[in-house]
């Protein structure tokens, strides 16, 4: 079923379901074997790497996805296979041309550490591979769920879903070892900014850590930062905006949260609650993935996805029953036209246009333009308005 916040239900069946929503998918990409664990774009948007249980890594051309054949690097995981990635660097250029150097990080299932891999040329010319290249020590004692690499590029994060997160430099020495004290942590991550860790788990709070360096670049410390306290629940997940002012949280207790967190926390100022909105139905697991212009929220309500207006907190657009099997991974497109969810055991990764978030964009302008006191500002916000109609005409790839 797809459905609207504003305009009701609209029921599909068998023979008129990619009919309804072909104004929706962009494109599904089709190739593993097994279940998907993780999904991620490049911060480059050339790329959409992927993980799954039959040891392989894919890494997609976003440019083919508006074509028939899907084109991607495969990558073998020796001896284990990935779960969780991240990309250190952004590989760039085409798949079928030569590539600068590039890296990228995975949890091994068995091996219960961190693989890195490298993207490059293969030696008789004919393509790209990716190899692993070597595995960090093994640190973590229970299931590593998450990974991730600083945009600044001084140091690793790996989650476990004990109580445990690791702090490594980027030759796999550990930096620091927390203890998130929340019973067990669900998520963590790295901020886009690279200044934070946060994590959350059976506690109702999220908790933000600073990773600080010297001037020099040497490591000094990780120090508590700020709390994001309102839930009356454990956190299921949580995600940032590109500047990092915006985070986004989705809870068991029947609601999801925009905060600000742009604040002087160094002086004692707490992060602020800007918006409360409530999901319906009970899930085992939940993802939320605030787009990077801080918009719109997906969130994954098992097979289904509820796009949500981040203002309103209205219901923009409901995505149900799009995959077979419980959603895995959502993920963000830097250019916020669409967004990526894996669908676990139905082996299948969905690109969705951005409609809802576009035409937010366009309300938000729009109420900018009426406030606007200069003809120059005037002309700017004309300008992104017709951008934005232009791009909800004919998203493209």
């Amino acid at each position: 079923m797809l459905s609207n916040g504003r305009n009701g239900y609209s029921s599909l069946n068998s023979n008129n379901y990619y009919d309804e929503i072909q104004g929706v998918l962009a494109a599904t990409l089709d190739g593993n074997k097994t279940d998907i664990d993780g999904i991620e774009f490049s911060s480059n948007g050339k790329y959409l790497i992927s993980s799954a249980a039959d040891r392989t890594i894919r890494l997609w051309s976003v440019k083919d996805f508006n074509e028939r054949d899907h084109k991607y690097i495969r990558g073998n995981v020796e001896w284990d296979h990935a779960t969780k990635i991240n990309l250190t660097q952004d590989a760039s250029g085409d798949v079928e041309k030569p590539v600068k150097f590039r890296a990228f990080i995975s949890a091994l299932a068995n091996g219960n550490t961190i693989r890195v891999f490298k993207v490059q040329k293969k030696h008789d010319g004919t393509g790209n591979t990716v190899t692993g290249e070597f595995d960090f020590p093994q640190q973590h004692k229970a299931d590593i769920i998450n990974v991730g690499v600083s945009a600044t590029g001084k140091f690793i994060m790996s989650c476990s879903n004990d109580t445990t997160i690791v702090i490594w430099n980027l030759k796999g020495e550990v930096l620091e070892t927390l203890n998130t004290n929340q019973v067990n942590n669900s998520f963590a991550c790295i901020s886009p900014c690279g200044r934070f860790v946060a994590s959350a788990g059976f506690t109702s709070d999220v908790k933000l850590y600073e990773v600080e360096f010297t001037k020099t670049g040497d490591f000094k410390q990780v120090s508590r930062a700020m709390d994001l306290k309102g839930h009356s629940a454990g956190v299921y997940h949580f995600s940032f905006s590109a500047d990092c002012t915006r985070m986004a949280t989705v809870s068991k207790d029947g609601t999801w949260k925009i905060w600000d967190i742009d604040v002087e926390y160094n002086k004692g100022q707490d992060p602020s609650l800007l918006m409360t909105g409530v999901y319906s139905g009970h899930h085992n697991n939940m993802f939320i993935a605030i787009s990077p212009d801080a918009y719109v929220v997906a969130i994954s309500m098992g097979r289904s996805i509820g796009v949500f207006n981040t203002t309103t907190g209205e219901l923009e657009e409901m995505l149900e029953n799009v995959h077979s099997d419980d959603i895995s991974s959502l993920t963000w497109h830097p250019s916020c036209h669409f967004f990526a969810s894996a669908g676990g055991a139905d082996k299948h990764i969905r690109v969705w246009h951005n409609t809802a978030g576009i035409k937010a964009q366009i309300h938000d302008l729009e109420g900018q333009l009426k406030k606007a006191k200069t003809e120059s500002l005037k002309t700017r916000l004309e300008h992104r308005i017709l951008e934005a109609r232009s791009t909800l005409e004919k998203i493209s790839f």
